[in-house]
């Protein structure tokens, strides 16, 4: 009643969290909130629930349970029926059930009572629970545990900075919808980027360009089963594409997304509205959404871990979007940034273009298909040779965002792990040098500094920083790398989590939460400056 202090983590290796608050008077509770997940029956098991279990660790601890769920974004409250041990919130859409071994009526009136012990509340569809309360939760606690340290253990880390990617990847993993393989950008929306700034948007859906980056991520860290459960997903919408068109951004079903609108009722982040739902970047032309599909297939082809290989079917599969790519890659889009003004050539799209067939072609030579090979190696050498003389500035001397501008964007920090040049071509090292000096504020990478649509970026996005970080490492400048990632690290908050952008200045973060972009950058920097195993002890 009286909380006067508390503390919150993370029970290791996993995203089950422990809150302890104290009274003034000395008193104790520990309050366990996951949701549950565990293999049974041969599947994974991981109900549209929520468990709360609130134990007393010492003195005489008073609370109060508030449970109020809203429906139509806040604007109107659930009805109520309730029996002994349960109590049903019926709304329009959706019926919830509170089940629970505390006094019903505290738990309807907002009664404060005294602890003795432990409770439990199991906050789901409206279902009857088989059992025990308190037996149900703490089995849901054991199993999910279990659940969580074997697959951490799965796992294949680098040696340094361990538990901040075993938060990331367990975060990576969470952002994934179980049924259908979809990897969700963010779980939030309208969370600013920049304190108003109008830039606020709703991230609860699968954009191609993300999923490709956290597939990547936990691939190379040995969960594979993500990458197949996504490839599954992928391949589902190419086959309903009309014309072999993908747009960049699906919902968790693989459906086109909601035109965007804006929400009255709600008020926002710290009261920094609009709140969005639903988001227009599906309306968008982003051409590097069919390179993000082919490199995210290119796994299956390589990976002798997995159990069903690629073969020259799924290959045939994806040549249509190849050849999309070579149709679209000198087009104008709105590019990865999805720039709602103005459309141009964008170098990153035009990359991530010539990246999906080249790829394809060497997919083709694993497969022994000479011909095929030939035909995507010349599409790949003519589009290489394009982008590398418009997509380079003279004057300026480093490769520029767009074909024949003078600007520069962070996505150029990318052309070397997307193999389009090398880590010690000089016009790489110029650029990321270039970069270094016209984006960075303080110790983070911005975006671009050019106004767009909102006006002129406030805060730096997060990822950038982590791509740059990879590209000093890249070209020999590692001590200056490990340093930047440490006063990163140093950023997140006290759970190991990033958000979309933060402040330069102040170090707040800023934009949706917990964004995947953030943390898989942070798995792949991890990766690539931690010592080797071999050479640690």
């Amino acid at each position: 009643m009286d909380c006067v202090k508390s503390e919150q983590q993370y029970l290791s290796n996993t995203p089950i969290l422990v809150t302890r608050c104290y009274d003034s008077g000395g008193a104790c509770i520990e309050i366990t909130d996951f949701a549950p997940r565990f293999r049974q029956h041969g599947r994974i098991y991981c109900p549209t629930l929520l468990v709360r279990r609130v134990q007393r660790i010492g003195g005489n601890p008073r609370l109060r349970v508030r449970l109020r769920p809203a429906q139509d974004y806040g604007r109107e409250r659930t009805s109520t029926t309730y029996g002994s041990h349960h109590i049903r919130y019926v709304g329009k859409d959706l019926v919830l059930r509170l089940t629970t071994d505390a006094s019903i009526t505290a738990v309807l009136e907002e009664n404060a009572f005294f602890l003795e012990d432990a409770i439990t509340l199991l906050l789901g569809p409206d279902e009857t629970v088989q059992g025990a309360v308190a037996e149900v939760g703490d089995h849901f606690l054991s199993e999910t545990t279990g659940y969580w340290r074997d697959w951490v253990r799965s796992l294949g880390i680098p040696f340094e900075w361990q538990d901040a990617v075993i938060r990331a990847a367990i975060t990576l993993k969470l952002n994934v919808f179980e049924d259908t393989g979809a990897i969700v950008a963010a779980l939030t929306t309208s969370i600013p980027e920049s304190p108003g700034s109008g830039r606020n948007w709703d991230y609860r859906f699968c954009w191609l360009r993300d999923a490709y980056f956290v597939v990547n991520a936990l691939n190379r860290l040995g969960a594979t089963r993500t990458m197949e459960r996504y490839l599954s997903y992928i391949l589902n919408i190419v086959a309903q594409a009309q014309e072999i068109r993908l747009r960049p951004v699906y919902t968790v079903t693989g459906h086109s997304v909601s035109d965007e609108r804006e929400i009255a009722s709600l008020p926002g982040y710290r009261g920094l509205g609009p709140v969005r739902i639903g988001n227009q970047a599906y309306a968008q032309v982003q051409h590097d959404v069919y390179g993000s599909a082919i490199l995210a297939a290119t796994h299956v082809f390589f990976d002798r871990r997995l159990a069903r290989q690629g073969d020259e079917a799924l290959f045939h599969r994806l040549e249509p979007l190849g050849e999309r790519a070579a149709e679209l890659f000198d087009q104008p889009d709105a590019g990865l940034w999805e720039l709602r003004g103005t459309a141009r050539v964008h170098t990153f799209s035009s990359v991530m273009c010539w990246a999906g067939c080249d790829r394809l072609s060497r997919i083709a030579a694993h497969l022994g298909l000479a011909d095929r090979a030939a035909y995507w190696r010349d599409r790949a050498a003519h589009m290489h040779e394009v982008i590398s003389r418009r997509a380079w500035n003279a004057k300026k001397g480093t490769f520029v965002a767009t074909f024949d501008g003078d600007a520069l964007d962070a996505s150029l920090l990318r052309l070397n792990e997307l193999c389009f040049l090398t880590d010690d071509d000089p016009r790489f090292v110029a650029t990321v040098r270039a970069i270094g000096r016209e984006l960075k504020s303080g110790d983070f990478i911005f975006r671009y500094m050019e106004a767009d649509d909102f006006g002129t970026p406030q805060n730096a996005f997060l990822v950038c920083t982590f791509w740059y970080i990879n590209a000093l490492a890249a070209i020999g400048d590692r001590g200056e790398a490990r340093a930047l990632f440490e006063k990163v690290l140093a950023c997140r908050n006290r759970h190991g989590l990033l958000a979309e952008h933060i402040d330069p200045r102040t170090r707040e973060q800023w934009g949706n939460f917990v964004q995947t972009y953030s943390m898989v950058g942070l798995i792949g920097s991890a990766i690539r400056l931690s010592i080797r195993w071999d050479q640690a002890f």
